[in-house]
């Protein structure tokens, strides 16, 4: 081995030293593990970027099923609207891998509206936000019907069908686009800005309303298709003043453990399935049980199909709090009875319990191919959705029923809003894909309403100079660090089970003083090449925003309750924490945090 390299690999006794330490990122400088700081050898000239201006009195951002109900309605209440998109339209975010879509018919079900929301807030604890959880269900078949009009269910693939509507009303439709800046003036929303990754081009979105469809977030784990969510909406709406809530909060998703890092082989089964309805059946669903089970007992972890009884393993005590109502048979692992029969600890999905107002009215049947997402069989892998929360738990805080910020003229649907429709955990399937077109639905018309009250604004020409030099930051500087290592650092320090999952206030510190550093001294130093690497460089930002807030928000609530886990305050906490935690940015720049009771609007000053 020659010296160039010798320096870069590190001894059993200097990684022992290195992780359970307190030798931080210095030392791995120190030990060539920094090498990612290198000169910038760029490939496309930042003097060379042209403009493009657009006027319009909805901007949609994002192009998944959020994005397209809210297009259309907007369009439909007489605005005019533009959309602009990361990806391809129906193609991007998590709406492509979402096939079942919930449906509920008050004529034909056996619940009522009343019952049914009920039922979600028991599962959710408390944590749902029944305005909307009522909503969504109400206006579910609605949307599925117009969705069927337009061909949703005759193909596996989502364009052709989501182009219908688009097509006939003449939309514009602005794909490949990454927004970087919501743009505010005088207060309220004036509108956005990005680059396009296939020609060098600015844009700026001159619009009275803006609409965020821009889904949640993760931190581009190995095996789940999330590597085009890292929470850029959420990010740019905090940036500018707009509060977002659910940073604790996780997505359980595992994935398979033979190729763990090849998404179509763990979730292809699904890729290739036509969407279809789905009816009512709540659970307490995509939390952390199998975290917890696999922190206590080992790997790998062994899950049968839904329904199936617990098979070989060790029986756990402890864990995350299920309600009794919701408890089900599987998989492995059962573990003792809550004080006063309230609930089981170590449950999680696999099995169908009983349903209905206090579970009286109890109806079961067999478990049916689709029941779950795949690689909830065999030998499972833990964090593949690592950062992402629980569908609709987190994003941008609304301040009523209709999809608002407490930005005028800001508004967000689907994952992109925090609206707490099933709560902290999953609740409903199909519920997600249901909510985002109920949501777009919604803030579509809310925002062409709003339109018809405001002038449309004007953008200075220091806040343009601005964010063009924000923007082209990475490709303007002469070294820096890679995107690409900034974000493995990040994953390493971040989706550790016992760090993002298996929560203890100790290593939440220890995380976040990793995560302030890279916030401190390499994002200010990221550079790019190209517009790949440009695009890049905002997402990793963006990604280091949200390890922050989710870290801060994790030792801010000390209980644990749905998918927030803590090994340190094991319990539900009901006096002090039936609350959403609120993340806000100060004038001074600083985060700050706030509670909001559950069952309460934030208030708006």
């Amino acid at each position: 081995m020659d010296e160039s390299n010798k320096k870069d690999q590190l001894s059993r006794r200097q990684f022992v030293a290195l992780t359970g330490g307190t030798i931080g990122l210095a030392a791995l400088g120190s030990l060539g593990l920094m090498a990612a700081y290198t000169e910038n050898e760029r490939e496309v000239d930042p003097a060379d970027f042209k403009y493009q201006e657009n006027e319009t009195d909805v901007l949609v951002i994002g192009s998944g099923m959020a994005g397209l109900f809210a297009a259309v309605k907007a369009h439909d209440a007489g605005a005019k609207v533009m959309m602009v998109s990361k990806g391809r339209l129906g193609s991007s975010g998590l709406t492509p891998f979402a096939k079942g879509i919930f449906a509920y018919d008050e004529k034909t079900s056996d619940y009522s509206l009343d019952e049914f929301t009920a039922m979600v807030s028991r599962s959710a604890l408390g944590t749902n936000n029944a305005v909307y959880t009522r909503q969504m269900a109400e206006h579910s078949l609605a949307r599925v019907n117009e969705l069927r009009e337009w061909g949703f269910f005759e193909s596996n693939l989502y364009n052709k069908s989501f182009n219908v509507p688009i097509t006939e009303r003449n939309i514009p439709l602005i794909e490949r686009v990454v927004i970087t800046h919501l743009i505010k003036e005088n207060g309220r929303i004036a509108g956005a800005s990005g680059f396009s990754l296939d020609e060098q081009k600015i844009y700026f979105f001159t619009a009275k309303t803006v609409i965020l469809c821009t889904g949640a977030g993760g931190f581009k784990p190995n095996g789940f298709p999330v590597c085009d969510l890292t929470h850029d909406g959420t990010v740019m709406a905090y940036q500018i003043g707009a509060k977002v809530t659910g940073k604790e909060w996780n997505d359980g998703h595992p994935g398979r453990s033979t190729n763990p890092a090849a998404s179509y082989d763990g979730w292809g089964d699904m890729f290739d399935q036509k969407p279809s309805t789905t009816q009512i059946e709540i659970h307490h669903d995509l939390g952390v049980d199998l975290n917890y089970r696999a922190y206590k007992l080992g790997n790998p972890i062994q899950m049968g199909p839904p329904g199936q009884e617990p098979g070989q393993g060790a029986e756990l005590d402890g864990g995350p709090f299920v309600p009794e109502e919701f408890r089900r048979s599987g998989p492995p692992g059962g573990g003792g009875e809550r004080p006063g029969g309230e609930g089981r600890r170590g449950e999680g999905p696999g099995g169908r319990g009983p349903r209905g107002e206090g579970g009286n009215r109890e109806r079961r049947r067999p478990p049916r191919k689709g029941d779950g997402p795949p690689g909830m069989q065999g030998s499972l892998a833990g964090g593949s959705s690592a950062g992402m929360a629980i569908h609709k738990s987190e994003g941008i805080v609304p301040i009523n029923e209709k999809c608002e910020s407490n930005i005028p003229g800001l508004y967000a649907a689907g994952d992109a809003l925090g609206s707490y429709m099933a709560g902290a955990i999953y609740t409903q399937v199909g519920s997600s894909l249901a909510g985002s077109a109920v949501q777009g639905a919604v803030a579509g018309e809310a925002a062409a309403a709003f339109c018809q009250k405001v002038a449309m604004p004007v953008i200075s020409s220091s806040t343009r100079k601005n964010i063009e030099t924000q923007m082209l930051a990475p490709l303007k500087r002469e070294a820096g660090y890679s995107p690409a290592w900034v974000t493995q650092t990040l994953q390493g320090i971040m989706i550790p089970n016992f760090v993002l999952y298996i929560k203890k206030e100790s290593m939440l510190k220890a995380a976040l003083a990793y995560i302030e550093e890279l916030r401190d001294h390499h994002l200010p130093m990221l550079r790019a090449a190209d517009l790949h690497e440009l695009r890049l460089a905002h997402e990793t930002a963006n990604m280091i925003i949200t390890a922050e807030m989710k870290l801060k928000a994790s030792i801010l609530r000390k209980e644990s309750r749905c998918s927030h886990y803590r090994l340190d305050y094991p319990e539900l906490d009901n006096e002090n924490w039936r609350a959403w935690i609120n993340i806000y940015k100060e004038e001074d720049g600083s985060m700050q945090f706030e509670k909001q009771p559950f069952g309460s609007w934030p208030e708006v000053i």
